[in-house]
């Protein structure tokens, strides 16, 4: 055992492993520069980013305003959070305007704290006594006891569907699924909302760009 430490000891300080160190080292400089390169896109992740969230806080917000009095009962009672009617109204819109503004890229950071004050509260007050998993699953190091059930009971009524209806038909469109409704993608969603509240809407390709570039033009007048 020692012998072999003082060969590995001995090829390490050896001219020949410097000489391959500094190669793969020179290796690793010429692709950073190349990657660079990447930063002449650096607009493209936070479009992204906000073209992603847009459908998301859309439809959240039709679907409260859709069942406006059902929401607030669930925010009151389930919930128990106070002034349902004032919260749903307060979240609905914040959604709706965030979705809008995301759109266009305009007031990015701005509607980007209301956005994370809403899916941190929607984080806790929903989802966090779920765990992380949105879909319950058996497997996997996120798995809990709470989920493993769920799947073994989707498996028991995957069988009752088989046997009793046709169930290729059933799930044409999809695999059925338990949904566990943790917070995996709130805090997806979050994550999200600090990277555009950092960045902005990105250039070129949001009214924040333009606008800014149009006042810091008068202002050079």
């Amino acid at each position: 055992m020692k012998t072999q430490i003082e060969s590995i000891k001995r090829y390490l300080q050896s001219e020949q492993f410097v000489a391959r160190r500094q190669a793969v080292v020179a290796l690793i400089m010429r692709g950073n520069r190349g990657l660079d390169l990447l930063r002449c896109a650096d607009f493209v992740p936070p479009l992204l980013i906000r073209l992603y969230l847009v459908p998301v806080f859309w439809m959240a917000a039709v679907n409260k305003f859709g069942h406006f009095q059902a929401t607030a009962d669930w925010f009151g009672g389930s919930l128990g959070l106070p002034l349902p009617y004032l919260m749903v109204f307060l979240a609905a819109t914040t959604e709706l305007l965030g979705a809008i503004f995301l759109l266009v890229g305009f007031a990015v950071r701005w509607i980007s704290v209301p956005l994370l004050v809403t899916m941190a509260v929607a984080a806790v007050s929903v989802h966090w006594k779920y765990g992380w998993l949105a879909i319950a699953s058996a497997t996997g190091p996120l798995a809990t006891e709470r989920t493993v059930a769920a799947a073994e009971r989707l498996a028991q009524a995957k069988e009752i569907l088989a046997r009793c209806g046709d169930y290729e038909s059933l799930t044409e469109y999809g695999s059925f699924v338990v949904l566990n409704n943790g917070i995996e993608f709130a805090a997806t969603y979050l994550i999200l909302l600090v990277v555009l509240l950092v960045t902005g809407g990105g250039r070129y390709v949001s009214a924040d760009y333009w606008l800014s570039r149009r006042f810091q033009d008068q202002r050079t007048e």
